[in-house]
């Protein structure tokens, strides 16, 4: 292998790190960050690009299966971050469970004591078939219903409705989605299985 090629770590490499899941067909880039392992389960038919950091070490962070992380993405999961099968995120994504608060009436940052700070936190939930764009951000305790699309460069404020395509700082719905997926999801789920 390349010095300048970290390649993937494959499943069984990854249960040796001690994730508390981990499914079939995943793999991780060597060069991702990923802090709590034990708090961060794994579905099957999971790859995860490089310079992606996983942060879990107070916070559950479930990835379902058949699910893809592009490069660069931030999952910061302290108070939960959830991601149903199907769901994906594009590259630079970020995806916040807790943030500081910005008014000045409170001190900042994860080195000062949660009595001093009065940040928002809450879980983060992408329901099945939710894809968000590129360099998109998403704010704590935030669910985006199934089927949704979340436009690159978008910035998520508050929950998002099923089957809608959202864009936009803050983001807001454009149009309905297409449920065509559904059927090839079916149609995919047929294969894999008579392949097996």
């Amino acid at each position: 292998m390349s010095r300048l090629d970290p390649g993937y770590l494959s499943a069984a490499e990854l249960r040796e790190e001690g994730f508390a899941a981990v499914g079939e067909n995943v793999s991780i880039a060597g060069n991702c960050t990923i802090i709590g392992c034990e708090n961060i389960e794994l579905g099957s038919n999971v790859r995860i690009d490089g310079y992606t950091t996983i942060v879990a070490a107070d916070g559950k962070v479930r990835i379902g299966s058949n699910i893809h992380i592009g490069a660069y993405c931030l999952l910061s999961g302290g108070d939960g971050i959830e991601m149903h099968d199907f769901s994906g995120l594009s590259q630079g994504v970020k995806i916040y469970s807790r943030t500081d608060d910005y008014s000045g009436k409170h001190l900042t940052n994860p080195t000062i004591p949660a009595s001093f700070t009065g940040g928002k936190h809450g879980k983060v939930t992408l329901g099945r078939h939710v894809i968000i764009g590129a360099s998109s951000v998403i704010l704590p305790g935030l669910s985006i219903g199934e089927g949704s699309s979340v436009g690159a460069l978008s910035l998520v404020t508050k929950d998002l409705q099923e089957w809608g395509v959202y864009t936009g700082r803050p983001a807001k719905k454009i149009k309905s989605r297409s449920k065509a997926l559904l059927d090839l999801e079916r149609e995919f789920l047929a294969a894999t299985k008579s392949s097996r």
